[in-house]
């Protein structure tokens, strides 16, 4: 009988959830859910709730829970998420949690991935990206072979958010806000947690095991 998982990704900005997130569907056949993605869904579907979301983004205000709450609850709702699903990004609150808990939804796990400060700044300062093509590279892990140029032979930029201290910012914001999420899922029994590892296979492999998603390279890990 096939495992029914519905996950909750936790993780500090850059510690790797997205990617972990994309594994984790591709091995279930499940729908990774993002905040983002679903505020751009609603809204470009016209729902009730996202008219609500447009009104607030063209205002520049931030949108308040209620709204962000009321777009999970109708993205759950849908026939793709009936056997499983992986919510990156939400929720961000206990508040946010105790609103998804109404929901019944019935998450069954909760992982967090954890990577140190010093490890998310490195990752994300020495980031950088080509606007014309949209390649990604990486100062020390995935440079690029022609230095400062991305292989089209465009100049290579960091992005705004890839800045130390713009990085600093988010991870405080995170600690603050989303961090006391991992004591309130661990009272309940669901929060699981990964080391985030060098080499991407390893984290991938210590959370296949961690959700019990069966994984080859998951025994080679120690």
């Amino acid at each position: 009988m096939k495992r029914i998982l519905k996950l909750i990704l936790l993780g500090a900005p850059g510690a790797g959830k997205g990617t972990q997130a994309e594994k984790i569907a591709a091995a279930l056949s499940i729908p990774t859910i993002s905040t983002g993605a679903m505020i751009r869904e609603a809204i470009a579907a016209g729902t009730e709730m996202g008219k609500n979301a447009r009104a607030y983004i063209e205002r520049g205000d931030l949108l308040p829970d209620e709204v962000v709450i009321g777009i999970v609850r109708d993205r759950l709702a849908q026939p793709d998420c009936a056997d499983g699903f992986i919510l990156d990004g939400f929720p961000r609150t206990v508040p946010q949690a105790e609103a998804l808990e109404a929901m019944q939804v019935g998450i069954t796990d909760v992982l967090t991935i954890e990577v140190s400060d010093e490890r998310i700044i490195g990752r994300m300062s020495g980031r950088r990206v080509c606007k014309a093509c949209g390649s990604t590279y990486h100062v020390e892990s995935n440079p690029s072979p022609n230095g400062e140029q991305c292989a089209c032979g465009e100049s290579l930029t960091i992005r705004s958010d890839d800045d130390p201290a713009v990085v600093r910012s988010r991870l405080a914001v995170y600690h603050e806000q989303t961090e006391p999420l991992k004591e309130y899922y661990k009272e309940k029994g669901l929060l699981r947690t990964v080391i985030g590892q060098e080499k991407l296979e390893d984290t991938t492999a210590l959370t296949f095991r961690a959700l019990r998603i069966p994984c080859a390279k998951a025994d080679e890990v120690k």
